[in-house]
């Protein structure tokens, strides 16, 4: 099931190590993801319903206070999710990747009951939101970390890939939703918003039906000391039995890492929680650390400041301007185009192609197509409504050529790449860190494009997609520079291709062969490890 584009393997692997339960453990994990995509789509066009605004008072008010009103009813959701992330830290070093998750469903369905069963109640409303934001924030945090942890080395990206695809999947389903409403339903019913908001409950409860077929990491059941649970988890997932080799390489490889780690953090093998997370939250800051903590917040700013949100915001101009009646239907086909292109390229060639030359070349491909929106603007000046020149239809249509360019080619780069790089570059001592650190620069990046966006536009007109095609330019010279290529390699060496080196051991001779391998020297004095080079 595995052999179609893997990375190269870190050692002979067993053919029953790709198996259906290891991607369906994925698939589960990304299912939460499904709610996240959806509620970034289909809040925007619901709260703005005729029947929403009567419901909750919005008529009755001035223009500026109902703009208030939408303006909370989004950056709530945001703030939710950045304090979602931020308070996932401590369930997952203390309860563990699956308590996160079941935690973080149970208050997303509560958040979306809320937000489905209220008529007047403004405070409900804002209660769900703040819920729902809060679900998807630990959901974000968890869900690649979890995955990376249960996959094997050859075959991380592709499943750590679902988390973006079931993102775009979910976006997808939130615009059909909201078009189907539109199209079918009495925007004076209630209904055209209550289903909307009832939808977010789908995912999740499909969620939490399937929560009892995974199983708990065993990375952290090895942190936890649960040694015989991590065994009888690794023969579950990669259907072996569990005296096989391979498990057993598996599990010591994991054992001799924490060692090295909790000695290195604190100085002791069997610190209590306290000390641990003090020691872990000091080597945040070392070096060959702090730089994969500054890599994390600055690929997730390269994500937002890609234009993809300026592209959503004026799409629907150009196809206007070109005599696209169903303006709408257009703007989905473009998110259709984003979803099936992440679906094709985790799930295929993330783990053949790596993570650096992918986003190089997305990047570059989505300036282009930026940079021919800002001539064509500056040029034609279309405007939604008026009849256009021949020309300037001729250019709009090349333009709406490149705006669908521009999501199949967004879909292989920027938009997943930083959740799957994330989450497999730290040790396990700093993954309860990493993963909420991961989603809160992704929720604060969100807030400040979205809050910058209109006044940017406002000042700046066709220039806004100069600045963002710049961007991308320079993310792509960041990404040559600075991204390493991590595919195939194992959590236990992602220290050394970082300049991480620990003292606090000496390296086994399984981990020297292994390190050999992947092109990474041990000093035959020292015992220590080193870069022979930096991919």
């Amino acid at each position: 099931m595995g052999g179609f584009a893997r990375a190269p393997e870190d050692r002979p692997t067993p053919p029953e190590v790709y198996n259906w339960r290891v991607y369906m453990s994925a698939l589960v994990i990304s299912m939460g993801v499904l709610a996240y995509g959806y509620d970034s789509a289909f809040i925007g066009t619901t709260i703005a319903t005729k029947a929403f605004k009567r419901d909750f008072g919005l008529t009755n008010m001035s223009v500026s206070e109902a703009n208030n009103v939408s303006s909370n009813l989004t950056s709530i959701y945001s703030a939710g999710g950045f304090f979602g992330a931020f308070f996932a830290f401590f369930s997952l070093e203390k309860l563990g990747r699956r308590w996160t998750v079941i935690i973080s469903d149970i208050i997303f369905i509560i958040g979306a009951i809320l937000c489905t069963v209220p008529k007047h109640e403004l405070g409900i409303m804002y209660a769900g939101r703040l819920l729902t934001g809060l679900g998807v924030g630990g959901i974000a945090a968890v869900s690649p970390i979890y995955i990376s942890e249960i996959a094997p080395p050859a075959i991380r990206g592709r499943l750590t890939g679902f988390f973006e695809s079931f993102y775009q999947t979910g976006a997808v389903i939130g615009f059909w939703i909201n078009y189907g409403m539109t199209h079918n339903v009495d925007p004076n019913s209630s209904s055209a918003w209550r289903i909307p908001m009832g939808v977010q409950l789908i995912p999740a409860g499909l969620l939490a039906l399937l929560i009892p077929t995974l199983k708990e990491s065993p990375t952290w059941l090895l942190k936890q000391g649960r040694e015989e649970e991590a065994y009888a988890v690794y023969g579950y997932l990669r259907r072996l039995p569990v005296d096989h080799a391979y498990i057993a390489e598996d599990v010591e490889f994991i054992k001799e890492q924490i060692a090295v780690e909790r000695a290195t953090v604190t100085g002791k093998e069997t610190p209590t929680l306290k000390e641990f997370l003090r020691g872990a939250l000091k080597e945040s800051f070392t070096k060959g650390m702090r730089n994969r903590f500054l890599l994390v917040f600055v690929m997730f700013m390269w994500q937002a400041w890609s234009g993809a949100a300026a592209i959503n915001y004026y799409s629907p101009t150009i196809f206007k301007s070109i005599g696209l009646t169903d303006v709408t239907l257009w703007t989905g086909i473009y998110g259709i185009i984003k979803a099936v292109g992440s679906i094709i390229f985790f799930t295929f060639f993330v783990d053949a192609f790596g993570r650096k030359w992918p986003w190089i070349i997305s990047s570059l491909l989505c300036a282009f197509c930026q940079y021919y929106l800002a001539a064509y603007i500056a040029i034609g000046k279309p405007v939604a409504g008026v009849e256009q020149s021949a020309s300037t239809i001729a250019g709009g249509k090349a333009a709406t050529a490149f705006i669908m360019i521009f999501g199949a080619a967004w879909s292989f780069g920027a938009n997943g790449l930083p959740w799957i790089i994330s989450s497999e570059i730290f040790p396990s001592s700093l993954r309860s860190i990493s993963g909420p650190f991961a989603g809160m620069s992704v929720w604060l990046w969100t807030f400040i494009v979205t809050k910058s966006l209109p006044e940017m536009y406002t000042s700046m007109g066709y220039g806004v997609y100069v600045f963002f095609a710049t961007c991308l330019v320079i993310a792509s010279v960041y990404a040559y520079f600075f991204i390493h290529e991590t595919k195939g390699l194992r959590m236990d060496q992602m220290d050394h291709l970082f300049g991480f080196e620990r003292t606090a051991t000496a390296v086994s001779p399984l981990q020297k062969a292994d390190y050999d391998s992947a092109g990474l020297g041990v000093d035959k004095d020292t015992a220590s490890v080193s870069r022979k080079e930096v991919v």
